[in-house]
């Protein structure tokens, strides 16, 4: 029998060649380098990663591949020290290829002893990152610019990580995000790596109109803008490229401008390009944020008839000049216009406010840059002049006087206004701001009692506030344990239905050997003595109380609002003891609203959040009281569980004549409505105000339009007698003679 030979096996293909095919056919670009950093080997994805034709990279020194390699400014890892390396290395580079693209690239090396000699060798791989890899990089940088924005990080430091996280994802450049103000000049928000001279040549610019309408129909015109009139300037500082966008709001207003500038002189194609249009989005939001709390700020700190601080403003001026090291001398002037009261009844609002605009602009005139302007009441303002003693302080007054002897023209007349004005000096007068504003407001006082253009120094023997809060603190704190102090209420009308919608618990004080105390002085002093909460405890006590005694004759007060100072919410036992208080008198918690001040926005924290939100969790209403005068803060506002926003009367003063006014209460309205919060306004006295006020959406108002605050016997009067219905009759028979 034949033996049959067994038919051949397949061709067997060696393992070296395998693995070259492997290495040559990779994704990824592959690179073999001998002990001498030598490339021995270089797969085509590794050729045309850096740019270099088949073949070329071989015999070449690893070095020139490495050497534009950059990880925030340096090499993730030596190249050269990674040659006795025994562990793999990785990390991320980005680095210049020979047509002078940066590539971003995650390279690990990996060495091995091989042949008989046990020779060192190392393999490269480099793994570029991909466009949809770079869009990731850019939309996570995306979220962390609207983390921060949702948090309390100032936008000057969100628009520098942004400009420093560019520059990091196309390097060896300068990125700067530019603000476009109100008369079109460029304001640079941010550019950390900017030069300076260049910074101050494009601040120097402002756009035309045929500027601002070359933006708005192409985005990409902004690099026009921001280079091809510097190019020369930028060149000699050391940048030769630029890629800019306009910036453009949902409205299409064009608010800033992105740009970024290289300093290498070969063009980086077309991925910078790519990285300025991608940011331009969230820049956008950044800007609206930096112009929204530029908004709020104004509204908070600055009246908005002169421009000059508000009063709560100039006091954190004051304490802050109080607090400077050194020799530290300054005046504080108090000016009041002589005889506005005249000018207003003869002439109407509307005048009156054109003359205080008038006087402001000529004390700012005379005024200089550091000096500092508030307008502290109706017709009043004030002056801190630093580094003044008292006979600068005596000549500046004259010269205040001086400035307004020229006759104003309002209303067809032409009238010479006088001011009366006070002077405290610091330290002189008082170590802290208190007495210097009672030193200055007494000297006024006693300027005014002189005559017409009088200045008045203050003295010690004009002025015992520290001796009167001694007296009133002693006074409020046995009037207290006696029971002297009352509660007024004052109606809140609802105007959606004409109803009363509640009331307010106002504290008044009047003592049988000191007279009539106004709230504004002793509850200043209470706050000075500690005794504050006992009264904010007491008020409570009483105001449950009387709803109920209200309840028995009849009489029902939907609610009554209650005024509580911060202290107050820093206390862990208020909820306990509101939840008690309701609990005793087995009253409906919705009847019981808690007035918290916006300084409690200053000193929020977490006990002040749970006793906030222990109140809103017993069924107690909470209402932000004056709204828009202290340390509003959108982003707390939302974070507080209130119930009602209420409108201050500042800015109702001037609600029929002052569009600015109407902007703000629009604004305030819309913000309650949006956060499901009942918005009430405070001070309406005027038929017109409270025209405006309906038509703006206000819900709920109070002011002596209705009633003043009187006592409780009063108030059941005033409701018995239906006056509420009598007001608005009357207020509608107003609304009909004017229309004739």
């Amino acid at each position: 029998m034949k033996t049959q030979k067994p038919s051949p096996s397949p061709a067997v293909v060696a393992i070296p060649e395998i693995s070259f095919e492997l290495l040559h056919q990779a994704h990824d670009g592959m690179v073999i380098i001998d002990d001498h950093n030598t490339i021995l080997y270089a797969n085509p994805a590794a050729e045309t990663l850096w740019g270099y034709d088949p073949g070329t990279l071989v015999g070449r020194s690893v070095g020139e591949l490495m050497a534009a390699s950059v990880e925030n400014g340096a090499a993730p890892f030596d190249i050269n020290a990674s040659i006795k390396a025994v562990e793999p290395v990785s990390g991320e580079v980005t680095f210049e290829n020979r047509s002078g693209d940066y590539i971003s690239a995650e390279v690990s090396l990996t060495a091995a002893r091989v042949g008989v000699d046990g020779r060192r060798y190392r393999l490269m791989m480099v793994h570029g990152i991909t466009g949809a890899g770079h869009r990731s990089r850019v939309v996570e940088l995306q979220n962390t610019v609207f983390r921060s924005l949702s948090s309390e990080i100032q936008i000057q430091d969100v628009a520098d990580m942004v400009c420093r996280e560019v520059e990091t994802l196309v390097p060896n450049t300068v990125a700067v995000l530019i603000l476009l103000d109100e008369q079109n000049r460029l304001r640079i928000l941010s550019g950390p790596g900017m030069p300076r001279r260049f910074a101050a040549a494009l601040e120097d610019m402002r756009l035309t109109e045929a500027d601002i309408a070359a933006l708005a129909n192409d985005l990409n015109e902004a690099t026009t803008i921001v280079w091809d009139s510097y190019r020369s300037v930028g060149i000699s500082l050391g940048l030769h490229h630029c890629w800019a966008s306009a910036i453009r709001t949902r409205n299409g207003r064009i608010t800033g401008i992105f740009a970024l500038y290289s300093r290498s002189e070969r063009n980086r194609g077309g991925w910078p390009a790519q990285i300025v249009n991608s940011c331009v989005p969230f820049c956008g939001v950044l800007i609206e944020q930096h112009e929204a709390r530029q908004h709020i700020s104004q509204l908070s700190n600055y009246d908005p008839l002169t421009g000059f601080l508000n009063r709560t403003a100039v006091h954190k001026v004051i304490r802050s000049l109080i607090g400077q090291p050194g020799d530290n001398h300054f005046a504080l002037y108090m000016i009041d216009i002589d005889r506005f009261r005249d000018i207003n009844d003869a002439l109407g609002h509307i005048n009156g406010d054109g003359f205080l605009k008038s006087v402001s602009e000529r004390l700012k005139g005379v005024s200089r840059s550091n000096y500092v302007l508030s307008r502290s009441g109706p017709n009043e303002f004030l002056i801190i002049v630093p580094n003044t003693r008292r006979e600068e302080a005596l000549k500046f007054a004259d010269m205040l006087h001086g400035c307004v002897k020229q006759p104003i023209e309002i209303g067809g007349n032409m009238i010479v206004p006088t001011l009366g004005i006070g002077i405290s000096l610091f330290p002189e007068n008082g170590p802290d701001g208190e007495s210097l504003l009672s030193y200055a407001e007494q000297a006024m006082r006693q300027a005014k009692r002189s005559g017409l253009g009088v200045t008045h120094l203050a003295r010690s023997e004009d002025n015992k506030a520290a001796q009167d809060r001694l007296l009133l603190g002693s006074a409020l704190r046995e009037s207290l344990a006696q029971g002297l102090l009352n509660l007024q209420y004052q109606p809140q009308i609802d105007v959606r239905n004409n109803t009363l919608y509640g009331v307010e618990a106002l504290s008044r004080w009047n003592h049988p050997t000191l007279g009539n105390i106004y709230p504004s002085r002793f509850i200043a002093v209470a706050e000075e003595t500690g005794q504050i909460e006992a009264i904010g405890t007491w008020s409570l006590e009483r105001a449950v109380k009387q709803i109920l005694e209200w309840d028995a004759h009849g009489i029902y007060v939907p609610t009554v609002a209650v005024n509580l100072s911060a202290g107050h919410f820093r206390n862990r036992n208020l909820p306990g003891f509101i939840a008690r208080l309701l609990s005793d008198s087995k009253l409906e918690p919705h009847r019981l609203t808690v007035e918290i001040t916006e300084s409690v926005m200053m000193t929020e924290n977490e006990d002040t959040n749970m006793v906030l939100q222990s109140i809103r969790n017993l069924g107690v209403a909470l209402s932000m009281d004056d709204f828009g005068t202290g340390y509003s803060s959108l982003s707390r506002l939302t974070r507080l569980p209130l119930t009602e926003i209420k409108i201050d009367r500042s800015f109702i003063m001037n609600l029929e004549h002052d569009a600015n006014a109407q902007a703000v209460t629009t604004a305030v309205i819309g913000i309650g409505g949006r956060l499901g919060m009942t918005v009430v306004t405070e001070g309406v006295e005027t038929v017109r105000q409270l025209d405006l006020l309906c038509q703006l959406g206000c819900d709920v108002v109070q002011g002596y339009l209705f009633a003043r605050p009187m006592p409780p016997e009063k108030l059941e009067e005033w409701l018995r007698d239906d006056r509420l219905a009598a007001v608005l009759k009357e207020a509608k028979e107003s609304r009909a003679a004017a229309s004739e």
